[in-house]
């Protein structure tokens, strides 16, 4: 600490899963990191602690790519024995005809497609593993309020005073992210004018340990499979019902009962009945992306850098992305002698993921563009084409490894 500024080779802001498995990725090298938080993820205690069986209503569906990095960091083991589920099979289909798609792990040779797990679970298992850690400081409770950056390194300043200096500054920090913001990044952005209405659900009959997705003409609505260690039928599903903002609004609040009916009647009573439903919470859809990764002594990834409808469930997936090409550039440049904020490196990291990144946008701006269309010629050829697909099993399991990261 130097003039009450504390000092760290490199910074990460943001805790959430993203930024909190970066700093498991640069465990054992010798650099002092800070993960700087505005509120840290276990305060108020965590959903599935309690002896009641709640659900967090947060949850990811994680790849192969994204359970391999947790496996790397010795996350994966004490995660899955508190609780997740695999899914198997997924079965979309369109509520405007009769086209429909199956993708089966089974055809891909795999166990699952990918892995249903509550934000609250992954978190704890991350901030366990970095609990700790001899090149780690967390500093918590912080958030940014200023941002100043000079040829050695950037100055954070949060609200409450605190100063910290770092040679890189890594923002993780979310969509809206404060670090984007400060360092002056601009981001191109599309409002999808829809609200995702979130919630956890038990249905009839098991869910098949399928993720289901049906697309309405306002948005798709999702139903993902959940676990219980003391659960036998499997009948929890985490739902996502994307829609328009005023429909959001009217279902969330809805009565617990009318709003179970309405739900069970989108899904077309797939799952049974929806005989009960947690606290619904809803939230603004945005698609954004930054137009530059890296300036001067600071480097975006995950949400901070990109974000994109939930209808494929990518989000995370390509934030851990992110963070495990940073932390691959970053181990290999400080071996090759280069310093931490060289440009050389940092240009290199972006040019890895701003493509890949683009190419998902891309895909799932061109999805939610395809089921969006509503005269009758274009839901034909939709629906055709989803049929086709379906029937292509090269295409469409080139498709589904692409999305699990296979």
């Amino acid at each position: 600490m130097d003039g009450g500024v504390e000092k760290f080779d490199l910074a990460i802001a943001g805790g959430g899963i993203v930024g909190a498995t970066l700093a498991c990725l640069l465990d054992g090298l010798d650099l002092r990191v800070a993960l700087v938080e505005r509120r840290l993820p276990d305060e108020g205690g965590l959903p599935f602690q309690g002896a009641e069986l709640r659900f967090d209503a947060r949850v990811s569906a994680l790849n192969e790519f994204s359970r391999r990095v947790l496996v790397d960091v010795g996350v994966w083991s004490e995660v899955r024995a508190v609780r997740c589920c695999d899914y198997r099979e997924m079965r979309v289909w369109d509520a405007e005809g009769t086209g429909s798609i199956h993708f089966s792990a089974a055809a891909l040779g795999a166990e699952s497609l990918g892995t249903i797990i509550e934000n609250s679970v992954v978190l704890a298992g991350l901030y366990e593993r970095l609990r700790g850690q001899e090149n780690l400081t967390v500093v918590s409770p912080f958030t940014s309020a200023a941002l100043e950056s000079d040829g050695a390194g950037a100055n954070l300043t949060g609200e409450c005073g605190r100063r910290l200096r770092a040679s890189l500054l890594v923002g993780a920090d979310g969509g809206n992210s404060a670090v984007r913001r400060l360092a002056g990044i601009s981001s191109r952005e599309r409002d999808y004018e829809q609200e995702a209405v979130v919630a956890t659900v038990m249905t009839e009959r098991p869910h098949e340990f399928t993720a289901w997705q049906r697309f309405l003409d306002t948005g798709p609505l999702a139903f993902l499979p959940l676990a219980a260690a003391d659960e036998s039928e499997f009948r929890h599903s985490s739902i996502v019902w994307s829609t328009r903002p005023d429909e959001a609004e009217e279902l969330a609040r809805l009565p617990d009962e009318q709003f179970c009916a309405r739900l069970a009647a989108a899904i077309e009573h797939r799952l049974g009945a929806v005989e009960w439903c947690d606290r619904r919470f809803r939230f603004p859809l945005r698609q954004r992306h930054a137009d530059d990764y890296v300036k001067d002594n600071v480097v975006l990834a995950g949400d901070a850098a990109h974000t994109i409808h939930p209808l494929a469930g990518q989000g995370v997936n390509l934030g851990i992305r992110d963070v495990a090409a940073l932390a691959e550039e970053l181990r290999n440049g400080l071996a090759a002698g280069r310093r931490l904020n060289d440009p050389v490196l940092l240009r290199r990291y972006q040019r890895r993921r701003k493509g890949d990144n683009l190419g998902m946008i891309w895909t799932v701006e061109g999805l939610r563009r395809l089921f969006g269309v509503q005269p009758l010629p274009l839901r034909w050829l939709r629906n055709t084409g989803l049929d086709l697909v379906d029937r292509a099993s090269p295409l469409k399991n080139f498709l589904a490894r692409r999305a699990i990261g296979a």
